[in-house]
């Protein structure tokens, strides 16, 4: 089903079959890698926030969060439910399109639908695109992670609080 069209580029819910196009794309554009049985497990948890977005029947990039309790990122008390996206990834001919904007909305819709309170992410703190991407849709700086990467370099967390 398809949840959302920008131009010819459909962003849908992943199935099985796309996992294997999901850690090509996670090879080819970011450092960190999972295993199979992660994503495997990230699609069985929370398929309504595993996302990807497919071109002529070529997946061209991915989105997938997991569902998690911890410390409020505003400061609220006790536990809440947040959404946390886990990573995020559109192959470098396809950026600047749109497709991560419509990615996270996409995924927003899907956390906000598991009842979570906020949504959160990392971004290293050189991604300024992402960054800036991520204001926009309302997320907020909250903290600096130092030396988060496996490389040293920092990370932003951000987050949003969900209506």
């Amino acid at each position: 089903m398809i949840l959302r069209q920008i131009g010819d580029c459909n962003i849908r819910r992943a199935a099985q079959s796309d996992l294997i196009s999901v850690m090509e794309i996670n090879l080819k554009t970011l450092p960190e890698h999972y295993s199979d049985y992660f994503y495997e497990s990230l699609l069985q948890e929370l398929p309504e926030a595993f996302l990807v977005a497919e071109i002529n029947g070529k997946i061209v990039g991915y989105e997938m969060c997991k569902t998690e309790f911890g410390f409020s990122n505003f400061k609220k008390l006790g536990f809440v439910k947040k959404g946390h996206v886990v990573s995020i990834a559109v192959l470098d001919e396809y950026r600047k399109k749109g497709i991560g904007k419509a990615l996270v909305e996409e995924s927003v819709i899907g956390v906000k639908n598991r009842n979570c309170d906020e949504f959160y992410l990392e971004v290293r703190c050189s991604n300024t695109d992402a960054v800036r991407l991520y204001e926009k849709l309302g997320f907020v700086i909250r903290q600096e992670l130092n030396a988060y990467y496996r490389d040293g370099e920092s990370a932003y967390l951000m987050a949003v609080e969900l209506n």
